[in-house]
C-alpha cells in the first residue's frame, strides 16, 4: 500500500489555511491540524476540512494524566478526526485511557521520540550519557502497542526496523519528511518521502517542503510522483 501523505497546516490563522487547502484541492486530501492552528481558530477548522472531504490529523502530543488524556481523545473522537497524537511516554495508563476514549472512529498514534532530537539531545533530556534513538522508539512502540494504538509516530530513520519487527500490527506516521535538496529545519532525522514509504511508512507528515513552497501544487505533484516510483 502506497504511504498517505498529510500535509501540515502549521498556521497562525484559518485563512491562510483555507488558502493552501484551497489551492492544493485534489493535490491533497488529509491535513494535520496542531496546537498553533486549533488555538488560532477553534475547532471551527476541523469542521471545514471534514466539509472538504479532507480527513484530519489532530496532531496535539498529548502528555497528562489518564483522566486529562481520555478527555482530550474522546472529544477528539467527537469531532470525527482519523487520527490523534499521544506520546508514548505517559506510560500503558495513559495509552489504555486515550484508546477507549478515542473509540473505534479515532485512531490513536502513540508519538515515540521526536523528530527534532538526536542521540545527544534525547540523552540530554533525559539525564542519561548514552541513549540509542532506534532503541528507545521500538521500546516504546512495544509499549504502545500493548495498549492498542492505531500506530505510533517515529522517524524515517527507525520505521524500516520498526515494520520489521511489529508489520502491520502498528500503522507508522512519519514526520520529517523533505524533499531532495530541502533544508531540514528543526528536525534531526529526516528523510524523502519515497525512502520513508520504502521503509514501511502509513502516513508521510509534510510541512515547510509543501507549505513555504511558492509553488504548493508543484510540490504535492513531486511527492505523489516520488511515491509513484
Amino acid at each position: 500500500m502506497t504511504a498517505i501523505p498529510i500535509v501540515a497546516l502549521d498556521f497562525p490563522d484559518a485563512e491562510r489555511a483555507m488558502t493552501l487547502v484551497q489551492t492544493l484541492d485534489e493535490k491533497c486530501r488529509f491535513y494535520k491540524v496542531g496546537s498553533e492552528l486549533l488555538t488560532a481558530s477553534g475547532a471551527d477548522i476541523i469542521q471545514w476540512l471534514r466539509d472538504t472531504g479532507s480527513p484530519v490529523l489532530l496532531d496535539l502530543n498529548v502528555h497528562d494524566i489518564p483522566n486529562t488524556v481520555a478527555a482530550a481523545m474522546r472529544r477528539a473522537g467527537e469531532l470525527l478526526v482519523k487520527v490523534a497524537t499521544v506520546h508514548a511516554s505517559g506510560g500503558a495508563k495513559m495509552l489504555d485511557a486515550a484508546v477507549e476514549a478515542a473509540g473505534a472512529s479515532c485512531g490513536v498514534m502513540a508519538v515515540t521520540v521526536l523528530t527534532s532530537l538526536d542521540n545527544a539531545m534525547l540523552g540530554e533530556a533525559w539525564g542519561r550519557e548514552r541513549v540509542d534513538v532506534e532503541h528507545e522508539v521500538l521500546r516504546l512502540a512495544e509499549l504502545a502497542r500493548s495498549s492498542g494504538v492505531h500506530g505510533i509516530v517515529c522517524s524515517g530513520q527507525e520505521a524500516e526496523a520498526v515494520h520489521k519487527r511489529h508489520g502491520n500490527a502498528l500503522k507508522l506516521l512519519v514526520p520529517g519528511i523533505r524533499l531532495p535538496g530541502d533544508p531540514p529545519g528543526d528536525q534531526a532525522r529526516v528523510m524523502t518521502p519515497q525512502a520513508a514509504a520504502a521503509a514501511g511508512a502509513t502516513y508521510l507528515v509534510l510541512g515547510r517542503s509543501v507549505t513555504a513552497s511558492k509553488q504548493p501544487r508543484d510540490a504535492m505533484e513531486a511527492v505523489s510522483a516520488s511515491l509513484r516510483s
